[in-house]
C-alpha cells in the first residue's frame, strides 16, 4: 500500500520537475534535492524525510512533457517515488524506464493527497474511494529494464549472462 502525497494535473513539464536553472546538476546523486523545487513545500517535505520511499506521485495526461532532460526522471527516482499518470510524454517514458523510475499507466486513474493506493500489476485500487482502476502494462521489454533499476544496470545483467553460456 502507498499513499499519495502529490496530486497534480495534465501537462506537468520537466521543467515543473526539475527546473531548468538547476541544469549544472546532472548526477543523478545530486539531482533529487531540486525535485519539484518550485512546487509549493512539496520539495521542503521530501528533503525533511517527510515522504515515504514508495510514495507516489499522480498526475494527468501527458506527465513529463517539454524538454529531454533526463534529470526529471533522475531526481523522481533519487526519493524512490512512484509515479501514476494517465499517460506519459515519450521521451520522458523513455528516460523513466532508462533511469528504473517505477511508472504506471492508469488512464483513468482518480486519487486525492492522502489517498491510499494497492497499486499491482493490471489495476490500482484506491482503498480511500473503494475504486478500481486498470492500469496499462509496459511492454515487456521496457518493463525488464525498469524490474533491472535502469538501462544500465540491465545491461550488465544481460552481459554477465552472455558470458555465462
Amino acid at each position: 500500500m502507498a499513499q499519495v502525497v502529490l496530486r497534480l494535473g495534465d501537462d506537468v513539464s520537466t521543467d515543473t520537475i526539475y527546473p531548468g536553472r538547476f541544469m549544472a546538476t546532472v548526477l543523478p546523486t545530486e539531482t533529487p534535492q531540486y525535485c519539484f523545487a518550485d512546487v509549493g513545500d512539496f520539495n521542503r517535505r521530501l528533503k525533511e524525510g517527510l515522504v515515504a520511499p514508495g510514495s507516489v506521485v499522480v498526475a494527468g495526461r501527458n506527465f513529463g512533457t517539454g524538454s529531454s532532460r533526463e534529470q526529471a526522471a533522475s531526481a523522481l527516482k533519487g526519493w524512490d517515488l512512484v509515479v501514476v499518470a494517465r499517460s506519459y510524454s515519450r521521451i520522458f517514458l523513455q528516460n523513466a524506464v532508462n533511469v528504473g523510475l517505477r511508472l504506471v499507466i492508469c488512464p483513468d486513474i482518480e486519487a486525492a493527497e492522502g489517498d491510499e493506493l494497492d497499486i499491482g500489476q493490471t489495476e490500482i485500487v484506491n482503498k480511500t474511494q473503494d475504486k478500481r482502476f486498470r492500469v496499462v502494462p509496459l511492454p515487456p521489454a521496457r518493463q525488464a529494464i525498469v524490474d533491472a533499476g535502469g538501462l544500465v544496470p540491465y545491461i550488465r545483467k544481460r552481459v554477465v549472462e552472455e558470458r555465462a553460456r
